[in-house]
């Protein structure tokens, strides 16, 4: 950007008129694109991204840690933990449209969390980065030593002790970086919310996790539908860089966090 900013001065090109400004994220869509803003669809994706960052990080680590900590690797157990484990690895293969008719079928009728609620959605998308967030878990704790464990364990600690006290610690920083490109999937993702009758647009922020709501890809798809030149290039080019920077700023935040976990061990 420093770069091209010097060209267009030293070339004496006139700059473009910037679409992304104050009043475009702290206003609602309008009709006109000038007036057009992306409020309601940044809170939505937030509530969104921050619910599924607690359900999708709980239920992973918890799954993981299972799976590799407590169940037996030889017999019928054994055999069913594999066969859970190839389930899983399929899981995450599969297409994102998918999981938004099990969300449609499963959440939104058949529990009547609602359609296009942020809690509908946030359960949807949880459970499609839950796969990707289980292997790399998993993959974390299968690094962490034998000799730690072993150790703990001739300390006289409990399978749980050496389990919080020894293996998490040393997997947290693999899991956290898992954790964050899952997220950066699931921020992005159109297709679950249209299945499960997310708005395209909507003229006020969430008040409840039941409301209806709208989320920054939905917006911009819904611009970018729009006849007018100024909507298709301004307004879904400044939609795109605000989710740009939505999504740089929670990467950044994990990573911070996964640094300090890392100079914790």
């Amino acid at each position: 950007m420093i770069a091209g900013a010097l060209i267009v001065e030293a070339w004496g090109v006139p700059a473009p008129d910037p679409w992304l400004d104050a009043n475009y994220v702290t206003e609602a869509p309008s009709t006109t694109a000038a007036e057009a803003g992306l409020y309601p669809a940044i809170v939505g994706s937030v509530i969104i991204i921050a619910l599924v960052a607690v359900l999708s990080f709980v239920l992973g680590v918890g799954t993981s840690v299972f799976l590799e900590e407590y169940t037996a690797e030889s017999g019928i157990v054994g055999s069913l933990t594999r066969l859970l484990q190839v389930n899983i690895a399929n899981l995450a293969a599969i297409p994102s449209v998918v999981y938004g008719l099990l969300g449609l079928g499963l959440f939104a009728n058949l529990l009547g969390l609602g359609y296009g609620t942020a809690v509908t959605a946030s359960l949807t998308l949880s459970l499609l980065i839950l796969p990707i967030t289980i292997i790399s878990a998993q993959e974390a704790i299968r690094s962490v030593p034998d000799d730690l464990r072993r150790g703990s364990d001739a300390m006289g600690a409990t399978r749980w002790q050496t389990t919080k006290n020894v293996v998490l610690p040393e997997a947290l920083p693999g899991i956290l970086t898992g954790t964050i490109l899952a997220l950066g999937r699931a921020i992005g993702e159109t297709a679950p919310l249209i299945m499960i009758g997310a708005a395209t647009t909507v003229f006020s922020a969430p008040n409840s996790l039941f409301s209806r709501f709208s989320a920054m890809p939905m917006q911009i798809y819904a611009w970018a539908n729009y006849p007018q030149a100024e909507f298709r290039y301004g307004v879904v080019a400044a939609g795109v860089i605000t989710l740009l920077i939505v999504l740089i700023g929670m990467n950044g935040t994990a990573i911070l966090l996964r640094n300090r976990a890392e100079r914790g061990t």
